[in-house]
């Protein structure tokens, strides 16, 4: 990390030693359009696919809370495409979303809903991402489990006999005692989110027309194919700032709304 704040004031092709160029690379940064634009992707990215990945994993949580037979087998079910590989996934999903042959316009097809580009319909390419994204939401599942089984159930039986249905539990009981988890997954979702790279990469290259240009991918561009070592250390820096930024915030704002036992608003 010490090295690469060296570089980013530095011009440096990797072959060559590094020529320093003080402020150069961050300047850049300000006017270089592509730079807003991996930020744009990459925020409207999180912005999607974190609360829908936060809200599956929960919905699914609850569901695999119950006693069911197969109760095991269901998790592991649901757990696995958050561990695959994510090379393997991407291909896995190209096949999906291919518009000839793909399983998902097949599907479609049968509603009689016409064939979807997925990745090649700029307006389609990060709603696809958001999907891949809500499938592998096992991860979050997994921690929401672990904290529903940490509620007494003599909180939710007090509440039956004081005449709550479902709904009334689920609002009053158990998303307040699940809010430290879903403050949790939230962090971690959202650093998970803005960094990005593998299914782009493998998937669509950042097309079509940079609408899947996240700002990992990017970085990456420059590193390794523009062989421009130092402006890549500086758009590091600038995604580390950005990340640190959203998470303060975040962790700002769980104040309100995060509930600890014994204690109010997060104190």
């Amino acid at each position: 990390m010490i090295a690469s704040v060296y570089l980013s004031f530095t011009q440096w092709d990797l072959l060559g030693a590094p020529e320093w160029v003080g402020l150069d690379n961050y300047r850049y940064l300000t006017i270089d359009p592509l730079v807003r634009q991996a930020l744009k992707v990459t925020t409207i990215y999180a912005g999607l696919s974190v609360p829908l990945n936060l809200a599956v994993g929960l919905f699914l949580a609850i569901l695999l809370n119950q006693k069911i037979r197969g109760l095991s087998l269901y998790r592991t079910v649901y757990y696995l495409p958050s561990i695959s590989s994510g090379v393997a996934v991407s291909i896995l999903w190209l096949w999906i979303f291919n518009s000839d042959f793909g399983v998902l316009n097949g599907i479609l097809a049968r509603f009689g809903i016409g064939p979807v580009n997925w990745l090649t319909d700029p307006n389609m390419v990060i709603i696809s991402f958001v999907i891949m994204n809500v499938w592998a939401a096992g991860g979050s599942m997994l921690i929401f489990l672990a904290g529903l089984q940490g509620i007494p159930t003599e909180l939710y039986e007090a509440a039956e006999v004081d005449g709550a249905n479902w709904w009334i539990r689920l609002w009053r009981v158990t998303l307040p005692l699940m809010s430290p988890v879903i403050f949790f997954n939230l962090v971690t979702g959202l650093i998970r989110a803005l960094q990005i790279f593998t299914q782009s990469y493998i998937m669509t290259g950042g097309g079509p027309h940079n609408s899947s240009l996240f700002f990992v991918l990017y970085l990456y561009k420059n590193a390794f194919e523009f062989f421009d070592m130092g402006y890549a250390s500086a758009l590091a820096w600038v995604l580390f700032a950005y990340i640190l930024a959203l998470t303060l915030l975040v962790m700002r704002s769980s104040e309100a709304w995060v509930f600890y036992q014994g204690s109010l608003k997060g104190r």
